[in-house]
């Protein structure tokens, strides 16, 4: 990313918030299993007492760090329309002639194959990126190139609550 504060479009911040929730949800249930009183039990209580807080410590990071993202992402403002940001569809041509359409995202989704995440190679290379520009990243398998052929840009990063059929 650019170093500033990034926006990003308003799919990507429902899905920020989302897992904020959940994780908000997963820590309470993981706080209301540890006990004050800390030193009582047998050796396996304290050791499954001294996961649950690491477990505790590792939720806490994470909320902390998406919290300062979505707060980081208002002070940005609206993602630029000309340029590839979180949010953005791009269509883009891989070395091999084929052409796939890709989703710019923050958060990883398992079963969508089109989302392209703006930490992973080539995500961090297509950012800032405008259609017409060959962007090159690395790959297990050595440096690979693709071209920008055509981008949407983000959604309104100020309708997080805007709910469009099929999303």
């Amino acid at each position: 990313m650019t170093g500033g504060p990034e926006p990003i479009g308003a799919d990507a911040r429902r899905a920020l918030e989302r897992e904020l929730a959940d994780l908000r949800s997963e820590r309470e249930a993981v706080a209301s299993t540890l006990h004050s009183d800390g030193g009582t039990g047998d050796t396996a209580d304290q050791a499954d007492e001294l996961q649950r807080a690491t477990e505790l410590a590792r939720l806490d990071d994470r909320i902390s760090r998406i919290g300062e993202r979505l707060r980081t992402a208002a002070a940005a403002g609206p993602p630029p329309a000309d340029v590839v940001g979180v949010g953005s569809t791009v269509t883009v041509r891989f070395e091999d002639d084929t052409a796939q359409t890709l989703q710019i995202g923050e958060v990883a989704a398992p079963a969508d194959q089109r989302l392209v995440t703006a930490d992973s190679p080539l995500g961090r290379a297509l950012l800032g990126r405008r259609a017409g520009d060959t962007v090159d990243y690395s790959t297990p398998d050595g440096r690979l190139s693709a071209v920008v052929l055509s981008l949407e840009p983000p959604g309104d990063t100020t309708t997080a609550t805007d709910e469009r059929p099929g999303r």
